[in-house]
């Protein structure tokens, strides 16, 4: 399985021949290979698309026009969804210290799966974790990852479990 490792969020559609505008978080626009794929997840699952061209936007943000994406109401059938990288296809500079944990199951402590997490987020003094959830809807939270609030890692079955505070999810 791939580590994929959350870069960007699609922002918007950018005019009709399904020209995206892409928001980065957490990495520059140029960390990114665009000769290999990125992915966006449709029903649970990575589908890859591959990046035709490529403006940097300021410094955060990118206009990019994917494989596949022709029209307006392809773009808009995407926007505000998050874009992934395969971790290994990033700048060998970029390091990202909890980046591993993108694609682990997250655990309460009582055993039950919360939900996989999708993300990391570096705030200084604040490390977050994403975690995209289905019950009772489906959305993106972000919990604190916070050592007082671990209770156990397994790196082989890659699930974190976690003493999660009421109400976060």
């Amino acid at each position: 399985m791939q580590n994929l490792h959350k870069i960007a969020q699609v922002l918007k559609s950018n005019g009709t021949d399904g020209e995206l505008i892409l928001g980065f978080r957490d990495i520059a626009p140029e960390d990114i290979n665009v000769e290999e794929p990125v992915f966006i997840f449709f029903d649970g699952l990575p589908v890859p698309f591959f990046i035709e061209s490529f403006q940097k936007k300021g410094q955060s943000k990118a206009a990019v026009r994917l494989t596949g994406v022709r029209n307006f109401a392809d773009a808009e059938e995407i926007a505000g969804q998050p874009v992934y990288a395969d971790a290994d296809c990033l700048d060998p500079e970029y390091e990202d210290g909890f980046s591993f944990l993108t694609g682990w199951m997250l655990l309460d402590a009582d055993g039950t799966a919360l939900g996989r997490i999708s993300g990391y987020l570096d705030i200084p003094g604040n490390p977050c974790i994403e975690v995209s959830v289905s019950a009772p809807e489906e959305k993106d939270v972000i919990i604190p990852l916070h050592e007082d609030l671990i209770l156990s890692a397994d790196e082989k079955k890659q699930e974190l479990t976690m003493s999660v505070p009421a109400g976060l999810i």
